[in-house]
């Protein structure tokens, strides 16, 4: 960032001091949350085994991140997507893909919400580790169920089969996904980008459910 952006953002926090997403207090400085609302915030936990390769998330899936994630994705609330990424970054500091494959949304779906919140967040960390993101590289082709409504049992039926992978692909890449719970669509996603040519497969989260 140079001396100019600095100044600005200086001025911008100075002129509207931000408020906490999550009760309306005061917030820190160039954070929308207080101080209370940040030391709330759920662990992280340590890498865990997927194939391959590895699931980073930058937090236990739990109050109050789990609201943030609702806001974000259901009421299309986008301040408090940045806010989780910017939260999240130094989750994957240890993590080398080659790119980054934000998990897609099925067209009626993406068309219904009006934006992809794994795209949005791949973007973010992709300019922040400025890395590629591939949009296109991964296609929902079948409309599946909502993931969340569905029993654990239910889920790995529910996406097997779901997405197509379009070559060429990089060795090594993320993907990226807003919540890690039974692991079933990261693991359809993977299949697809293995069989894609793909040798190691990442998942980069917001939270993990453990």
């Amino acid at each position: 960032m140079n001396l100019v952006d600095q100044l600005c953002k200086h001025l911008n926090y100075g002129i509207f001091p931000t408020v906490c997403r999550l009760c309306g207090n005061p917030g820190l400085s160039e954070w929308d949350l207080c101080l209370l609302c940040y030391r709330a915030l759920p662990c992280r936990p340590p890498p865990k085994l997927f194939g391959e390769g590895l699931v980073w998330a930058g937090f236990d899936y739990g109050d109050p991140v789990d609201g943030l994630i609702r806001h974000f994705k259901f009421q299309a609330q986008l301040g408090a997507g940045r806010l989780l990424a910017r939260l999240c970054e130094s989750a994957f500091e240890d993590s080398r893909p080659m790119a980054l494959v934000p998990v897609p949304l099925h067209i009626r779906r993406l068309r219904q919400r009006g934006f992809n919140q794994s795209l949005e967040l791949a973007r973010y960390w992709g300019r922040r580790r400025s890395l590629p993101v591939l949009p296109a590289a991964l296609i929902r082709h079948r409309e599946t169920a909502m993931q969340s409504a569905l029993a654990s049992a239910e889920r790995e039926s529910n996406v097997r089969g779901a997405f197509r992978a379009l070559t060429p692909l990089p060795r090594h890449v993320a993907l990226v996904d807003d919540v890690f719970t039974t692991g079933a669509t990261c693991r359809a996603a993977r299949e697809a980008l293995l069989t894609a040519g793909v040798q190691q497969v990442d998942v980069w989260c917001l939270a993990r459910v453990t």
